[in-house]
């Protein structure tokens, strides 16, 4: 089965926006493991919008499940991981500002930078993921980094899954293939939804993990949080 790790950085958004601490991040991640997450995502950016470098020590201390630290690996942020130690880190290329993450690696022209940020983390013992879109180079260029595993940005399927599904997913197979083929372990994630995960799930080989917030966090203001975790476990089955 897929492991589902949920990204809590929407709760911490919701909580940024009062001030104070309602609601609680933290209880929120100790929550989505006691409903059946498999593991705990957060996305630490440089102007602390949502999740703080606070959140991610103080969380650290209570994951009994996988603990993944998204981000770009910037000096202050490659600090926070190496004292966090969490199970997994995912590399993405964002810039300071960016809204979200919206691109993978050019791993062609980053793979020397990428394959010493790789180096480094797995020195302390921390699964390593780029990433990536669909293009055979970029997979192919991950691979000679050493990283353990890629994250598929799945935006473009999510994008084009209502006009035809089948022709949405078709690039996501290719390169799950060729990610196995080449020894990488294969996540995904972005815009993956209760509409198009089980679909994803069902058509892409050797997907071991998907990473969701926005989508979830949203379902469960109608759902609840215990509700929607187990409507998206049931997608992974």
């Amino acid at each position: 089965m897929t492991r589902l790790s949920v990204n809590i950085n929407k709760i911490a958004t919701l909580r940024n926006a009062r001030g104070g601490n309602i609601p609680d991040v933290t209880k929120a991640a100790i929550d989505c493991q006691r409903f059946g997450a498999q593991g705990i995502t957060v996305h630490p950016r440089p102007d602390e919008r949502h999740i703080r470098y606070n959140d991610v020590r103080d969380i650290k201390k209570i994951v009994k499940t996988e603990f993944n630290i998204e981000g770009y690996p910037s000096k202050s942020f490659n600090e926070l991981v190496l004292s966090v130690l969490p199970d997994q880190v995912t590399l993405v290329p964002d810039q300071p500002g960016a809204i979200t993450s919206n691109q993978g690696w050019d791993t062609v022209s980053r793979q020397s930078f990428l394959s010493d940020i790789v180096a480094m983390f797995q020195s302390y013992g921390i699964r390593t993921s780029l990433f990536t879109g669909t293009d055979v180079r970029y997979i192919e260029h991950a691979a000679k980094t050493g990283t353990n595993r890629i994250e598929l940005y799945t935006e473009p399927y999510a994008r084009d899954y209502p006009k035809d599904r089948e022709l949405a997913v078709e690039p996501f197979v290719r390169a799950a293939v060729l990610a196995g083929e080449l020894g990488l372990g294969l996540n995904a994630g972005h815009d993956l939804n209760l509409d198009n995960l089980k679909f994803f799930n069902d058509k892409v080989p050797g997907l071991l993990e998907v990473s969701i917030g926005h989508a979830l966090i949203s379902d469960a203001l109608y759902y609840g949080l215990e509700n929607t975790i187990q409507l998206y476990l049931r997608q992974l089955e």
